[in-house]
């Protein structure tokens, strides 16, 4: 697996944790779309898409299965976010 594109759209919210949200390709033929990219104690992260349950809890639509993935994932969308235009 590859990823092939990211793209991100800077968010600036006076108050919000959020900073940006991300679109990830992955070998040109499936999408991955509303990363989150917050501002944490600990410096920046990624929140994948997730959707609401009944019990009020949140559970991720799609996300990555090992550490290794999960960190692919983080340096691409954060060094697109590091270059994006405001």
């Amino acid at each position: 697996m590859k990823i092939t594109s990211v793209n991100v759209r800077k968010i600036e919210k006076e108050g919000s944790r959020m900073k940006g949200i991300a679109s990830v390709l992955l070998d040109d033929c499936f999408a991955v779309h509303d990363i989150r990219i917050i501002e944490g104690d600990n410096g920046l992260f990624i929140a994948m898409p997730s959707r609401k349950t009944a019990a009020g809890g949140y559970r991720d639509i799609a996300h990555p299965i090992n550490p290794e993935t999960r960190t692919l994932f983080e340096e691409a969308i954060l060094e697109a976010y590091k270059t994006a235009e405001e």
